[in-house]
């Protein structure tokens, strides 16, 4: 007998994530004998009902969310024995992971291409104990995300993050990095350091226009000015998949990174408040099977 669970944050999407269930679920009773439906209440249900589809041998998990609902599903699949396939519906405001596989942000759309029951091998991250599907950021920037409110989200996408860090920068002042990676060791004054499985991060899709999600690298950028003239300047390289180029960006491709910092710095983890520095990070290569457009 085949099965498939579902797990659904009931609030995303403002609330409409039940709306695609009666779909969802005509869906997968095509595909399999048994579906499952398990619905979120509090942080860590998703993680702990994918740890439960990997031990009770599900075929499938699909997750209906916001990116903190997928990363959460993420972290309960990854290093299990048996890993199921996963299936996202994104119904989150940026869906950075859904932009990187082409998977269509309308969620009607994302559940059709569950029809065709097809899927591709991608990379995940692990970051000391915990797994990350996206990106990691260390610096006034990254904290500054935490301060984006849904509002802002709303209101100006991508951007909220952008501008919300240049303000946070202004009275911020550089910090020693250290990164040692395949190639040898960077080590110099930053205000910002980025690592991306994929190229969507904050919703811009070209920061890292080189990135695949099964290249079995991480793809780092240290920005090493970031005052507001220089600011005004790598825009317009980020916006055009450029920023790789600028004289003040050091760019880093590694199959594993270890990051250090003269000053106390948390890491974000797919947009989320996450590890302390110093940390090591490395690619866990084509880990997990996600249905994709055919």
């Amino acid at each position: 007998m085949t099965r498939s669970m579902i797990i659904i944050n009931p609030s995303s999407g403002k609330e409409r994530a039940t709306e695609i269930l009666p779909r969802l679920l005509e869906v997968l009773r095509n595909l399999y004998d048994d579906v499952l439906v398990r619905k979120t209440v509090s942080v860590g249900d998703a993680e702990e009902f994918a740890q439960e589809a990997c031990n009770e041998g599900y075929e499938a998990v699909i997750s209906i969310g916001g990116d903190g609902t997928i990363s959460e599903t993420i972290n309960g699949l990854s290093g299990q024995r048996h890993r199921p396939d996963l299936g996202i519906i994104p119904m989150g405001t940026i869906n950075d992971f859904a932009r990187a596989l082409n998977i269509p942000l309308d969620p009607i759309q994302a559940t059709e291409i569950l029809t065709s029951d097809y899927t591709r091998p991608v990379d995940i991250g692990k970051i000391n104990g915990r797994y990350f599907m996206n990106v990691l950021a260390a610096g006034a920037i990254a904290e500054a995300a935490y301060m984006v409110t849904p509002e802002q989200k709303t209101r100006l996408g991508s951007f909220a993050y952008f501008f919300e860090g240049i303000k946070t920068i202004i009275n911020k002042a550089p910090f020693t990095l250290t990164i040692e990676h395949d190639g040898g060791k960077w080590i110099g004054e930053a205000y910002l350091v980025v690592s991306a499985l994929t190229n969507s991060v904050g919703g811009f899709e070209v920061l890292a226009p080189d990135a695949r999600v099964d290249d079995g690298k991480m793809h780092t950028f240290v920005i090493k000015d970031f005052s507001f003239t220089q600011a005004m300047t790598i825009l317009p390289k980020l916006l055009k998949g450029e920023l790789k180029e600028h004289d003040q960006v050091e760019y880093i491709r590694s199959t594993k990174i270890k990051v250090s910092a003269s000053k106390n710095l948390v890491a974000n983890i797919d947009g989320d408040e996450g590890e302390p520095l110093p940390f090591t990070a490395q690619v866990l290569k084509q880990h997990l099977n996600v249905f994709v457009p055919k």
